[in-house]
Formats: C-alpha cells, structure tokens, sequence
C-alpha cells in the first residue's frame, strides 16, 4: 500500500492471513457486536471486522494511515474513524444504551502496558478484550502467583479479568518482521470482580508499593502503608515477598487497612 512501517509508532503489521483466519476465529464477531479496533494498521483484519459486525470504530494515530483507512472504508456507514492517541481516548464514549464493547488490536509494544491499565479504568462498557502483544508481556499478564514473570501487570489485570492465552504468533507474519515472539490474548472484565476489592485506587496503591522492591518482603515494602498485624489478619506471613501473594490476598491487605 505504499506505507512504510514507522518506528516512532512501533508499527508492525500484521500480512500472514493463516494468523488472520485464527485472529477471526478467536474474536468470532458477529452482527450484533459493536467492535472497536485500536491501531488498525493498513488494514488487515478491518475489512473481515466490518463483514461481520454490526459497527466498527476504529483508532489510528498516525495521519498517513488515517487517510488511507479513511480512503479504503470511508464509504461504509458502519466505519468509524478515529484519529487520536489510544493512550488519552474515552472508549466508554463510544458505547451507547448499556452496550458492551468489543476491543481488537495489534498493540505496539512501546504502549502495551500503560494502554493495558488505561482500558482497565473503561473496562465497565467492556465485554472484552483481544490483542496481538509481545509474547512475554502476555506470560506476565496470565502470570500465577510464585512465578518469576508474575507482578503488578499479572496482579492489577487478574483482579479484574479473566485472562487467556491463546496463541503464539512467530515474527514472520508481520511486516517488518519484530525481534521478539508475539501472542494472541483475551481478556474478559468480570461484571463484578470476585475479590471484592472495596477501593480501587487503595488495592492499586498496595499492588504497586508491594512489587516496587521485588528482592524485598512484605513487611518492608509495606510498613509504610500496611502493618504486620494487618497482614497476618489475612494469613500473610510478612516475610514472604510480593510474588507469592494471590490477587484475593492482596485485596484483603486493602480492605483491611480501609
């Protein structure tokens, strides 16, 4: 098409149409899905989305690749076009009459992790989530507790959703070809998060202090925000570190310190 991959953007696009056809398969979209691509690249999978959806907004930020999406689709009263930053866009806009959205993308690596907890504040107009991402930042997103990859991004995903694993995708089916392994994921929010975490941004506070010092334990990472009382009330034994905790255990930390 003429575009040339941009570094400053982390593009790889996606060409390899055997991993399309699983992409496709694992998404299952369906006429009546309001689907929400983010980076939607040159187009690969867009045009499957929109066969099969009822709507499809799409986000793009770099303005060459808008105009030819815009060129390609424009016509197609189901397309939207967005042209703005995934980072600072209200997905829940988007969503009308307590619709659910459906969110796809093939996220650069540069942003997948600040953009991963951006989603989680839209996560409540969100039926799920679909991503091509860097193959070692899904093993620590589908983390378990006791692993060396589990942490705050295994913890803060897994205490609001479900989190699946679904495939490994090779360098080979981008353009230009990355230097790492990448993996297809899912991610459900849950309706309501079955560790009854009261307040969001203290169980925030407490994941993130806990993993700060990873060499360290819990009753030094944490004497500033939680006592060993405290701890040993939920059957944490304070001298373990922060990855052998569960994500209840964290909650139960952060209700209990409220």
């Amino acid at each position: 098409m003429g575009h040339k991959a941009r570094k400053r953007f982390g593009q790889n696009f996606l060409h390899d149409p055997n991993v399309i056809d699983k992409i496709l398969c694992a998404i299952h979209p369906s006429s009546n899905d309001h689907l929400v691509e983010i980076g939607p690249g040159q187009g690969a999978i867009t045009e499957h989305l929109l066969a099969a959806a009822n709507r499809l907004d799409a986000v793009e930020l770099d303005r060459d690749l808008v105009r030819l999406l815009e060129n390609r689709y424009g016509d197609q009263p189901e397309f939207r076009l967005h042209s703005a930053d995934a980072l600072k866009f209200d997905f829940c806009q988007l969503a009308h009459h307590g619709e659910k959205l459906r969110i796809i993308g093939n996220l650069p690596y540069n942003i997948s992790t600040p953009l991963l907890f951006h989603l989680l504040e839209n996560s409540h107009c969100l039926q799920d989530m679909h991503f091509m991402l860097q193959k070692e930042v899904v093993e620590r997103m589908a983390a378990r507790p006791g692993s060396k990859t589990y942490g705050r991004l295994s913890v803060m995903l897994q205490a609001y959703c479900q989190v699946q694993m679904l495939f490994p995708i090779g360098p080979g089916a981008f353009q230009p070809a990355p230097k790492v392994d990448s993996a297809f994921v899912r991610l459900t929010p849950y309706e309501t998060s079955p560790f009854n975490i009261d307040d969001a941004a203290l169980f925030s506070k407490v994941v993130t202090q806990a993993f700060s010092q990873r060499r360290k334990t819990l009753r030094n990472t944490l004497k500033e925000l939680v006592s060993t009382e405290i701890m040993e009330s939920c059957g944490i034994d304070p001298s373990i570190r922060a990855e052998q905790l569960s994500v209840e255990e964290f909650a139960c930390m952060s209700n209990t310190i409220l």
